[in-house]
């Protein structure tokens, strides 16, 4: 994708693993959290779905740790996780951020536009994605049950 601003999102890829944990959480979500909820719906709404086995191995996904930069000059390495296991001091980002809906499913290279909480769009790029993505443990129960 080009470096300037663009509306239009890159591709992404999910497995299907993940795409069914993470519609359950943000359905669980909607009521509590509904715009979390559908900030991370309409970016599985516009997932490739792949075998777990078959997703490349350069891809972000739930627990893949990843390096990025941001429009603003940020250089970050961080982890995606779900809500209950978030710690920003320890580079631990939620699935449920509007940051951590961006990063699913890209790939090294890719950029795509977020929105933050404030409003304010910014852009972000995958510089390196862990290759050696973890095949993350069933989510937690207590994340599915609603507010």
């Amino acid at each position: 994708m080009s470096t300037t601003m663009s509306k239009r999102k890159p591709a992404i890829t999910m497995t299907h693993s993940d795409h069914e944990s993470l519609s359950r959480l943000a359905e669980a979500r909607a009521i509590r959290d509904p715009e979390s909820a559908e900030e991370l719906l309409a970016e599985l709404d516009r997932a490739r779905l792949v075998d777990d086995r078959r997703i490349a191995p350069g891809v972000v996904r739930m627990g893949s740790t990843l390096r990025f930069t941001t429009d603003a000059g940020e250089d970050r390495v961080v982890t995606l996780v779900f809500p209950a296991e978030a710690d920003i001091a320890k580079g631990r980002i939620s699935i449920l951020t509007p940051i951590g809906a961006a990063l699913i499913g890209l790939s090294a290279a890719q950029s795509i536009d977020w929105t933050a909480r404030n409003g304010r769009t910014h852009r972000l790029t995958v510089v390196s994605v862990d290759p050696v993505a973890p095949v993350y443990p069933a989510q937690p129960q207590a994340e599915l049950r609603p507010a």
